[in-house]
């Protein structure tokens, strides 16, 4: 007998991959993954081809973390678009694939990937 928990996860983990696999047919261009959890939220510019992460912003880093206090989920998520958008144009990087992985677009992930926008990332 299967438990919901573990259901729950290989829905997860499926629902990812398959998102993941659609953007690899994109080849070429780097992805902005997002983690997103109960309290924090984070992304990341990855290179696929040569495995190594470009640029990273999240709730957690210490350089952001004291201006983000206070502030609700989403206007957090922005805020972490922003920086990742930042830290992407210094790394050279100006079009990426969004992957948001099993997370739907909506709420935070939504706020994050407009924010990115914004602040010049192009997908």
């Amino acid at each position: 007998m299967v438990n919901s928990k573990s259901r729950k996860a290989r829905q997860h983990v499926r629902k990812a991959l398959s998102v993941r696999s659609r953007i690899r047919r994109e080849a070429g261009r780097p992805r902005l993954s997002v983690f997103r959890s109960l309290k924090h939220i984070g992304a990341q510019v990855i290179d696929d081809q040569a495995g190594r992460t470009l640029a990273a912003a999240s709730s957690l880093d210490k350089v952001l973390r004291d201006s983000l206090k206070g502030l609700k989920k989403s206007e957090v998520a922005a805020r972490i678009g922003a920086a990742v958008a930042e830290r992407a144009l210094q790394a050279g990087v100006k079009q990426v694939a969004f992957d948001r992985g099993s997370f739907r677009y909506h709420g935070r992930v939504k706020a994050l990937a407009e924010a990115a926008r914004q602040g010049g990332l192009q997908f």
